[in-house]
């Protein structure tokens, strides 16, 4: 039975929002548990992590926090909150303190995906929308990936040079998952990430960047675990 005191919050990343856990919140719904996800506005770490504690605050019991990409570096932050007992991570960024997202992609080659990110005249960068789905999720069906595109929400590009604050993965338990085919961050940088972290459970899936809504059951499978552990 799950746990009634418990909410799952899902946070997304860059180039997205809330609707890309489609898959994901029914699914936790059915098992019992509240779920919430969050819609961050992605113009500077700082700011997503204030938003993202304000879906906190407004939550009862405990919550176990869900980071898809960028939106790791969020939960690293946001899940210094009281309320917060687990940290998922899906195909995400997991930041020491100090640590920019800018600086860890600068440890390894660019990923192939990151040829296809463009800056608009604001700062806000963008995905060119003919090559989202090869870059972004290539193992999605095309209508799914053609409404992922064009739909997509620029992150600005301070949030890739905004420094990590003291990350909750140091004090908290955490489980990570590891997309062996991202185009968007490199999987040897998620596997180093993952062993940094210390995971109770890592898991790697045959997956691009989007696994979240392309292999959703397995996705699911690790968030409920988690979230029968911190009960």
């Amino acid at each position: 039975m799950a746990n009634q005191d418990v909410t799952i919050i899902l946070v997304h990343g860059a180039w997205g929002d809330g609707s890309h856990w489609r898959h994901i919140i029914p699914a936790l719904t059915k098992e019992g548990y509240k779920v919430r996800a969050a819609q961050n506005p992605l113009t500077g770490l700082e700011d997503d992590v204030a938003k993202t504690k304000d879906l906190i605050d407004a939550q009862e019991g405990k919550v176990l926090l869900v980071g898809h990409s960028y939106g790791g570096a969020v939960i690293s932050g946001a899940g210094n909150h009281e309320k917060v007992v687990g940290l998922v991570y899906i195909a995400a960024f997991a930041p020491d303190e100090g640590e920019s997202l800018g600086g860890i992609f600068a440890r390894r080659e660019p990923p192939k995906g990151g040829a296809s990110i463009y800056p608009d005249p604001k700062g806000f960068l963008w995905i060119k929308y003919d090559e989202f789905h090869d870059s972004f999720c290539q193992d999605l069906a095309a209508d799914e990936a053609l409404v992922m595109s064009l739909a997509q929400k620029p992150i600005h590009g301070k949030a890739f040079g905004d420094a990590a604050g003291s990350p909750a993965w140091k004090i908290k338990p955490s489980w990570y998952q590891v997309s062996d085919q991202d185009n968007m961050i490199p999987p040897a940088t998620e596997k180093e990430m993952a062993e940094k972290i210390n995971p109770r459970k890592t898991i790697h899936l045959d997956a691009g960047h989007a696994s979240l809504a392309s292999r959703p059951k397995e996705v699911t499978a690790l968030i409920l675990e988690a979230a029968a552990a911190v009960k």
